[in-house]
């Protein structure tokens, strides 16, 4: 099966290919959210060089909601394009490291901060939103041995390690057809509903 990941939740965008046999072609770059060029050159290598894929698979964050919407938009044109199945994965489960328990926690914005706790790359809690202090004491109640991941520098945090989501295990995920995948239309994973001003 011929499968393209695409991860751009973060600062740091990936992409990948597995096709037949062992092959597999991996692609990184820093992510500029407000440029999505990158992924585009990318892309276009790729396709061009190994042709259209049979399934693409998509981070859904939690995390930059412009990447992952550019990601998701440019797997939508693919699909239409190359006849696809189209997937999508919670990004903090397929995080760049070894352990098979982790938790990650980001940035919310408005003063908050998400906490998801990983198990076997499947979400086994959240992500939930804390203040400050109520992550602080969510942190302390973890076992000594859990790492702690981040894809930003959160130094308000002890014990916290900057990790990003990799394509290439979301690429490995898209193999396991057991997994609870996101099917389309895909969105986001939001953290709160949407604010939405109002005009007076």
């Amino acid at each position: 099966m011929k499968i393209l990941a695409l991860e751009l939740s973060t600062a740091h965008g990936s992409l990948t290919w597995l096709g037949d046999g062992d092959f597999e072609l991996v692609r990184e770059w820093p992510n500029d959210r407000k440029n999505s060029g990158a992924l585009f050159e990318n892309l276009y290598a790729v396709t061009k060089k190994l042709g259209a894929p049979e399934t693409i698979i998509v981070g859904l964050g939690p995390g930059s909601y412009a990447g992952t919407r550019i990601a998701i938009s440019a797997a939508i044109g693919l699909e239409v394009a190359s006849g696809a199945r189209l997937i999508g994965f919670p990004s903090v489960c397929v995080m760049e490291c070894d352990a098979r328990e982790y938790c990650v926690i980001g940035d919310a914005r408005r003063k908050s901060f998400f906490f998801a706790r990983i198990r076997g790359q499947d979400l086994l809690e959240g992500p939930t939103l804390y203040s400050e202090t109520e992550m602080k004491t969510k942190l302390d109640t973890l076992e000594p041995a859990i790492p702690i991941f981040s894809s930003e520098l959160l130094p308000q945090f002890d014990r916290t390690v900057v990790r990003y989501p990799s394509a290439l295990a979301l690429a490995r995920v898209a193999q396991q057809p057991e997994r609870s995948f996101h099917f389309p239309p895909l969105e986001p994973i939001y953290l709160r509903e949407p604010h939405i001003t109002m005009p007076k």
